[in-house]
Parts: C-alpha cells; sequence; structure tokens
C-alpha cells in the first residue's frame, strides 16, 4: 500500500509548451522556445506537494505508449508515487497544447485524453485514501474521485475540490469537498450571479464546506468558512513567464497551509505566493513549482 499524505486524483497529460510573440489566428507566427512536459491540474498540485515537502501519489490513467512512460518519468523525477496509476493497454496517453504569449505570460490551452478510459470506483485504494492528509480533486476521473473522497470524509481526510471547469460527477463531488475552491469562472456559472463573493457565500450555505472560496487570477482570491469572509490579494511578480498552474500550485499551497493553520488568510497568502513564485518559470511543474524554502522566503521578505 501507497503511504503519502497528499493524493491527487484527476488528469494527467504531456504538455507540448510554445512561448510565442503572440498567440496567432489564421497566420503563422515563430516559436520563442519549445518545451514539452507533465501538466494537469490534479497532476502539477501533486507534483507541487512533493516540491513543498509532502508524500505525494498520483492516482490516474495512461496508455502505454511512449507518452505514458514520459509522464511517469517526470513524476518519478519529481518525487511522485505513480504505483496507483493506471497504464491502460493499447490507449493513447492525454496531451495537451498550450500557447503562451511572451509579453504577458498568458496562454491558451487544448487537451485531449483521446480514447483513454477514466478510473472506475472499483481502482481507488482504500487503505491508501484513508491514510492521507489531503485528497486533491479536479473534477476529472469522476467515479474513482467520487469513491475516493467518501473515503476520505469517513476517515476524516480534508478532500480539497479545485473546481475549474463543469464536469459530469461534479454534482456528487461537491457535497463531498471540505475545502470547495473553484475558479471564478465556475462558481459564477454554477450559481448564475454575476458576483464571485455573493456566489460564494451562496455555494457555501448550499453545500457546508469547512471553507469554499474563489480564485480570481491577478486579482487574488477570497474565501468564507460560514463566519468570516476573507480577500487576499495576488502578489505582484515583475515578469510573467507563464500562467501554467498558477491554480494548481494556489490550491496546493492552500492545502498544505490549511493542514498547519486554518487562518483563512493565512492559507490564501501562502497560496498566493507559491502560484507567484511559479509565475517566474514555465509549466506547473518544478523546477518552476517552488520548494518550501523558497516559499518562506519570498513570504519572508513581503513581511511575513
Amino acid at each position: 500500500m501507497t503511504n503519502s499524505d497528499y493524493i491527487g486524483i484527476g488528469f494527467c497529460s504531456n504538455d507540448h509548451l510554445a512561448v510565442l510573440p503572440f498567440i496567432p489566428m489564421d497566420t503563422k507566427v515563430k516559436m520563442v522556445s519549445h518545451a514539452i512536459m507533465g501538466g494537469g491540474p490534479a497532476a502539477n498540485s501533486t507534483a507541487g506537494a512533493a516540491a513543498l515537502g509532502m508524500s505525494a501519489a498520483f492516482v490516474g490513467t495512461v496508455g502505454d505508449d511512449a507518452d505514458g512512460r514520459m509522464i511517469l518519468d517526470d513524476f518519478a523525477r519529481q518525487g511522485v508515487d505513480t504505483s496507483m496509476v493506471k497504464v491502460r493497454p493499447g490507449a493513447t496517453s492525454a496531451i495537451a497544447y498550450l500557447w503562451i504569449e511572451e509579453k504577458t505570460g498568458n496562454r491558451s490551452c487544448a487537451w485531449t485524453r483521446e480514447g483513454l478510459s477514466e478510473l472506475s470506483a472499483e481502482e481507488i485504494d482504500p487503505e491508501a485514501i484513508s491514510a492521507a492528509k489531503v485528497l486533491h480533486l479536479d473534477g476529472h476521473n469522476a467515479a474513482g474521485a467520487i469513491a475516493a473522497a467518501k473515503v476520505a470524509r469517513e476517515a476524516g481526510v480534508t478532500v480539497m475540490y479545485d473546481a475549474g471547469t463543469h464536469r459530469d460527477g461534479m454534482d456528487e463531488l461537491l457535497p463531498l469537498a471540505d475545502l470547495l475552491v473553484c475558479s471564478e469562472e465556475f462558481i459564477l456559472k454554477l450559481t448564475g450571479l454575476s458576483g464571485a463573493e455573493e456566489a460564494v457565500r451562496q455555494v457555501w450555505a448550499k453545500y457546508r464546506p469547512k471553507v469554499c472560496g474563489a480564485t480570481m487570477g491577478a486579482r487574488g482570491s477570497m474565501c468564507f468558512d460560514g463566519k468570516d469572509f476573507v480577500k487576499c490579494p495576488a502578489f505582484h511578480v515583475e515578469k510573467v513567464v507563464d500562467t501554467t498552474g498558477c491554480g494548481d500550485l494556489f490550491h496546493t499551497g492552500f492545502a498544505v497551509r490549511w493542514l498547519e493553520t486554518h487562518d483563512l488568510m493565512e492559507c490564501q497568502r501562502f497560496g498566493a505566493a507559491v502560484a507567484a513564485i511559479k509565475c517566474r518559470g514555465l509549466s506547473g511543474r518544478p523546477p518552476s513549482a517552488p520548494t518550501r524554502a523558497e516559499v518562506d522566503e519570498f513570504l519572508k521578505e513581503r513581511g511575513k
């Protein structure tokens, strides 16, 4: 049995990252640089947890192709246990293409998992989930994620749901989250409201997680625990190289700090610091994902 404190379940891929002078439409442009690196929301978050010093494991699916082997090799180099990843014979692993604007670091993403089948509930290891401290979900692999979340809740394991995109299974996942931190786009679409603050309050009232929140990119984040409503600004970064994975790693930082203190501002500030440092590098994985020492030093320099 895997014994890891931080377990991520969700999407993993090989990301083809192209830094461009501008993102083209019906024209051609020469790349400034190009790299192929591991990606995926829960995958980035899990690798980020390992970089911060936690024992981490990822649960998902890959094909038995070259991309699948590269995905697993990347995880291994980043200190992530992949013994619970299911390798699908004859299947094509997930890939994504990201176009990153050189001047701003903003990016567009297109992804596919081809015919790669998702996790079933029977493929989840209940003992490993019960022994963890954090179960991080991104909404992919819904059947497996729902089964794991139910086990985690029963065992008292903190369930973090990075709700970024509306997808099948989310209605069952939403009530199972302890830390329900959504993208602004997700929570506004979920509620039909035009303001994130009222949306956060409304979603908290419906599902009663320990924390409900919204991430708003460069405008920071907001969280509500039923008593306190806390807004936290994002940190300014002089040169943003790539915003890929910022939200993924904000969630990692928030969850890691939640284990240490249930203070909403502390958790949001720590998550914001992890995301800000990541912005200085390409992709959402180490070495762009920071170590704990780097985050602590970053906060110390800013008066924390």
